[in-house]
């Protein structure tokens, strides 16, 4: 394992994030977004620019390198924010609701790419929502915080399959970890 400076060195980053707005520069197109944390780490241009070409590809994307975000659909800008976050190849992953604002049938697909991706790369991913059909969906293991004070409410390891896609949703036990974990957001209500 390698040490926070020299992670930095090799064009790795021990932590990434991606927020609930993709916040891509404007005057950057997709492939230059992506590369962007590369930069700031001073990783040399060709290397970067692989990098973030191989990234890009991973999260479907690599005929929208050219692109300005402008030209790029509100689930497409997640997905560069996404790709910008894995380019440094973090033991960590933290998204805070970067879904939250796309539609329900976008919202769905990025979740199973996600799922994907987080299980390709082997890293470790917190993503916060106040879903609990995607919460069900992307997670091994759900903590259900309190409304006020962030009191655990419940810390539950979901019982679905590892490997999930879109069938699953349609599943009673699908609905029966939703439910669970609905009702856990109610206690945290009172």
């Amino acid at each position: 394992m390698l040490n926070a400076d020299e992670s930095e060195k090799a064009g790795q980053s021990p932590i990434a994030y991606v927020f609930q707005d993709a916040h891509l520069l404007p005057w950057r197109n997709v492939l230059n977004n992506v590369a962007l944390p590369l930069e700031l780490m001073r990783v040399e241009r060709g290397e970067r620019l692989e990098a973030s070409r191989r990234t890009i590809d991973l999260v479907g994307l690599a005929d929208a390198a050219d692109r300005y975000p402008n030209q790029l659909s509100g689930g497409m800008r997640m997905r560069v924010s996404l790709a910008r976050a894995m380019v440094t190849e973090p033991s960590l992953l933290l998204l805070d609701e970067p879904f939250a604002a796309l539609d329900e049938i976008t919202r769905e697909r990025l979740d199973e790419q996600l799922r994907q991706l987080w299980s390709a790369a082997g890293m470790t991913v917190v993503f916060v929502t106040h879903s609990t059909n995607e919460a069900a969906f992307l997670a091994q293991r759900a903590i259900v915080l309190s409304k006020r004070s962030g009191r655990i409410i419940e810390d539950r390891m979901l019982e679905l399959p590892a490997q999930r896609t879109g069938p699953l949703r349609a599943t009673p036990g699908f609905a029966g970890e939703v439910r669970a974990l609905y009702d856990a957001l109610e206690r945290g209500e009172r």
